[in-house]
Order: C-alpha cells, then sequence, then structure tokens
C-alpha cells in the first residue's frame, strides 16, 4: 500500500472512503512483488496496480463491490494459471497472486492517516496487517513509526499481541523490508507473560514498510569510483563517497554521489550511520587506509564489505588484517577481490561487477544465469531474520 502512500494521504485527509487491493502472496512468476496495491475510492478513481494489467480490470470490480456492499469488509481472493486456459484467469506469465481487499474507512482508522502522512513526508513508518486468519480480523491494521515506541491501532487481540505484532513491524521497518510473518514467529515482548507460547490466534501478517534509502559507502577518490556512484544511484542508495586527500575527493569529480567526505576512511565510518542495509566498498587498495578501515567495517552490523585489489593484494590484505587483530569469522564476511566475474574491464563495467554482486547478496542469490536455473524467476526474498537474526528482548 504504501507504494501509493501520497494518494491514500489525501484521500484520509478529506476523510474519504476507499478500497484497498494489496497483494499479499505470490506463487511462481508474478509481474509486482508482495505489498503492492491498487485502491479505489467511491466515485471508481483508481491509483495504482497489483498485476501491471494482467488482472488490473478484475480487481478494480472487486474493489467497487467491496467498497459499495454491506458485507465483510475484507475478502481474499486468488488469480492464477491454468495449462487449459491461461488467457482467460489472466495472469499468462504462470503465477499466481492472492489478493486481499478490504473496505477502509479513514474515520475509524486515524493512524492510517498519521502513518501514510510520515511515508509521505520521506519519514521511516511501517503498517502491518492481518492476510490470514479469522475472518472477523481480516485486514485488522496497527502502525509504527520510526521515531515512536508504541504503536497505533490494534490487529483485534489483547494488548500483549499486539505489542509482539509491533515488535516484529519495529525489526522489519530497521531493515526496510516490506514481508510476510506469521504471528506464532513474532519474538517475544518484555514484561509480557508466557513469552514464550505462540499466540493462539495464529495470524498472518503482512508488514508494509517505508524507510529512507540504503547507504553506498565508497571509500577511495579513484577512476571506479565516479562509475560507482552513479551505478549506486541509480539503484536507489544513498551515495557517500570519501577520501583523506582533499585534492581527490571533490563533488565536481563524483557528482552523482549525495556527499563527497574528506577524511580518513575509518575516522568518517567511526561517526557515521550504518544499518543492515550499508554497502562498503574499498577502492583504495592502499594499506595504509585500508586495514583500519576494514577491521572496523567488517565488525559492524552492515549488509556488505567488499574490496578492491588483485589475488596478491588480497592475500597480502588478510594477513594484514590478521595481524591486526581480525579474527577469521569476520574475514569470511569480506568481499575481495570486489565484484562478480563478468569480465569487466572499464570503470563502468567493474561498476556493474559491483553493484551486482551486492544486489546477489543482499537476496542471498546464486547469481547464476537464469537460462541454467529452473524454476520461479522472481526468488522469494530472504526474510530480515535469514539475513540478521533479531536478538530476542529480555
Amino acid at each position: 500500500m504504501l507504494n501509493i502512500a501520497d494518494e491514500l494521504h489525501a484521500w484520509c485527509r478529506a476523510a474519504r472512503p476507499f478500497a484497498l487491493a494489496t497483494v499479499v502472496q505470490v506463487s511462481g512468476s508474478a509481474p509486482l512483488p508482495v505489498g503492492t496495491s491498487l485502491a479505489v475510492d467511491g466515485e471508481g478513481n483508481a491509483v495504482g496496480s497489483v498485476s501491471g494489467g494482467c488482472v488490473e480490470a478484475a480487481v478494480y470490480e472487486l474493489c467497487r463491490h467491496t467498497l459499495e456492499a454491506d458485507g465483510p469488509t475484507a475478502v481474499r481472493e486468488r488469480f492464477g494459471y491454468s495449462d487449459e486456459d491461461a488467457f482467460a484467469v489472466g495472469l499468462t506469465c504462470g503465477g499466481e497472486l492472492d489478493i486481499l481487499i478490504q473496505r477502509i474507512n479513514p474515520t475509524t482508522e486515524p493512524h492510517l492517516t498519521t502513518a501514510l502522512a510520515a511515508v509521505a513526508a520521506d519519514r521511516p513508518a511501517a503498517v502491518a496487517r492481518v492476510v490470514d486468519g479469522p475472518p472477523e480480523l481480516l485486514g485488522r491494521t496497527l502502525s509504527v513509526l520510526g521515531d515512536d515506541d508504541t504503536h497505533h491501532g490494534t490487529l483485534g487481540g489483547d494488548e500483549r499481541q499486539d505489542r509482539t505484532a509491533a515488535a516484529r513491524t519495529r525489526a522489519l521497518l530497521r531493515v526496510g523490508r516490506t514481508a510476510r510473518t506469521a504471528r506464532t514467529d513474532l519474538p517475544a515482548t518484555p514484561n509480557a507473560p508466557d513469552t514464550t507460547a505462540p499466540c493462539p490466534d495464529n495470524l498472518t501478517l503482512l508488514v508494509h514498510t517505508h524507510a529512507p534509502p540504503p547507504r553506498l559507502l565508497i571509500f577511495g577518490a579513484v577512476d571506479f569510483t565516479a562509475a560507482l556512484s552513479r551505478a549506486g544511484r541509480f539503484l536507489g542508495y544513498r551515495v557517500t563517497v570519501c577520501d583523506a586527500r582533499p585534492v581527490f575527493a571533490t563533488p565536481a569529480r563524483f557528482p552523482d554521489a549525495d556527499e563527497v567526505v574528506t577524511d580518513w576512511p575509518h575516522r568518517y565510518l567511526a561517526a557515521t550511520e550504518v544499518d543492515a542495509r550499508t554497502a562498503i566498498c574499498v577502492l583504495t587498495h592502499d594499506a595504509k587506509f585500508d586495514v583500519p578501515l576494514l577491521r572496523l567495517a567488517l565488525g559492524l552490523p552492515v549488509g556488505y564489505v567488499g574490496a578492491m585489489g588483485s589475488r596478491r593484494t588480497h592475500a597480502r590484505r588478510l594477513e594484514l588484517l590478521r595481524e591486526a587483530g581480525v579474527p577469521d569469522d569476520q574475514l569470511t564476511l569480506l568481499h575481495s577481490p570486489i565484484g562478480l566475474d563478468l569480465g569487466a574491464h572499464t570503470p563502468e563495467e567493474t561498476a556493474i561487477s559491483i553493484t551486482a554482486e551486492i544486489i546477489a547478496h543482499t537476496h542471498q542469490a546464486p547469481a547464476r544465469p537464469l537460462t541454467h536455473t529452473t524454476g520461479p524467476i522472481h526468488r522469494l526474498a530472504p526474510t530480515p531474520e535469514e539475513l540478521h537474526p533479531i536478538p530476542q528482548p529480555t
């Protein structure tokens, strides 16, 4: 739903009821990911999409019916592929979509207006919605804001269960991931009785998240940096270039970077904010910069750390890092020589090689040609717990 946050926020501010159709589960190939929404208001105006065109007309009619009918406020429908009549069902790409269609009255769920306002202002926010469970709870929502330790709204259970759901919602917001999660898998919450017991409602939530862009930190003001900055910006990263040499670290040399910093790399990294989505690329291949920087970077909870250099440079770098006290389990996190083997030669080709490795690592994908693979093209994204286990509160 956050893909159309601006429009929904305007409708909520005007207290305009609408029907919201959201992709809540995908099987096989499908054109749009889980969490994508289409909305229809009482006048028939539509915003967003759930299939890129395949089943839009059918979903639109379901939205109109749900908005006008006196029946359930939320229903689930499946659109799938049939070998016998693929075109009739609509999804000729071969996938199946589960779509939740619900009627929303902004006056009864004011927390949605607040969450959508945060997203429209590019502030972090997340909305959790029941997408599988008892019919009377289907579509219930709660929200959390990035700067708020409390939650708003309710999923219809008791307060302990809402706090538990809010904890998982915050965890997903921290890594900027929209994902499904079963309520029985949610982490325990502090000061709650019987925190080890599964929640009895056995609900499945879809958590929509909006977080600031992930960071790409490039250390070393070299020729490859300009191309990597351009590629990183294209992928939606907030790009920072850092180098200790002021004659090289200038905005004019790196116009695609959001900021260019003149500082010793390890000192800048120690003072800046990083998170589980941050990618760090060390392009200096100079030991006096690399060793203190990588010693720090490999101990941080970031998503990716890569370093440029030949295999000989890499071997020597590992020796120096071990001498500096970096344990072997951290050294295994280092992607070096950086990038995938694409046969790259130019700075632009090398930038594609590096960003391709970052994408593959982020999604835990094997980076093999699709012609050599089987199964769905669009892989299920790893859960935040698989990428970065969440410590249990004590």
